[in-house]
């Protein structure tokens, strides 16, 4: 849930994710949520991005344009800008990761009404929308430590540019992804990417924190309970009986 997250404080860490007017997925967030030394803050519109942040993540979006323009309306633009001339991480996700190039091309108005947008410009890449959704769970690692990373894609475009050699997951051999010549600003189409506690646990030490939750082991913990609890309150052979009626 967006406002568990939301009011979630943890340790010196600070993650900060602007609250975009058609933000999706929000699940990407959890994993670092539930790490003890991260507080995950979530701006609401109306208030700036607080200037602390270790990593501000842009995420996925329902509509890529619509909320960079929104995004812009707030003035995060400015703080997301100041924010890496400070030193600080910047990651897109999807949307996001869209957000962060030079250009965004929409010319079959896929995500809205057709045209040409500029991007926040940390990233040397130009997206252009395509009418096909890709959806696909998919397995990855990263290139520099092969790490594991599980996860899913969900968007519609296609992203091209200079920042596109600096590719840091690798699918069955493709690259993926995008890195800024100074490997502070990043971008990937993979959602799920902190559920990977080797992952998570690389890129917390890249801003200074330590992992210390396996949240991998806890969301079986969680689904294991879950399925005793069915079993043992649940009757599955008057389920199956209502089931075979209903078809009848």
């Amino acid at each position: 849930d967006m406002m568990d997250i939301a009011s979630h404080k943890g340790g010196a860490c600070k993650v900060v994710v602007p609250q975009l007017e058609r933000m999706a997925n929000f699940d990407d967030l959890d994993p670092l949520a539930a790490e003890p030394e991260v507080t995950v803050e979530i701006v609401p519109p109306g208030r700036a991005l607080p200037s602390d942040a270790d990593l501000v993540i842009l995420p996925g979006s329902k509509s890529t344009i619509g909320d960079l323009n929104y995004l812009r309306a707030q003035g995060w633009d400015i703080d997301i800008l100041a924010h890496h001339r400070r030193g600080g991480h910047v990651l897109g996700l999807c949307g996001g990761y869209q957000m962060l190039g030079k250009t965004i091309d929409d010319p079959e108005g896929v995500d809205g009404r057709p045209g040409k947008v500029d991007g926040l410009g940390l990233l040397d890449v130009h997206t252009v929308m395509a009418g096909e959704k890709r959806v696909t769970l998919t397995e990855a690692v990263t290139r520099d430590g092969n790490l594991p990373v599980s996860g899913y894609e969900i968007h519609m475009g296609r992203t091209t540019g200079a920042d596109c050699a600096r590719a840091w997951l690798s699918i069955d051999g493709r690259p993926e992804g995008a890195a800024s010549a100074d490997g502070r600003v990043k971008g990937s189409y993979l959602h799920g990417l902190f559920s990977g506690d080797a992952f998570r646990a690389s890129v917390l030490a890249s801003l200074g924190a330590e992992s210390q939750a396996g949240y991998e082991d806890g969301v079986e913990e969680v689904l294991d309970a879950l399925a005793d609890h069915l079993e043992r309150y649940m009757d599955l052979d008057q389920l199956l009986e209502l089931a075979q009626e209903v078809r009848a």
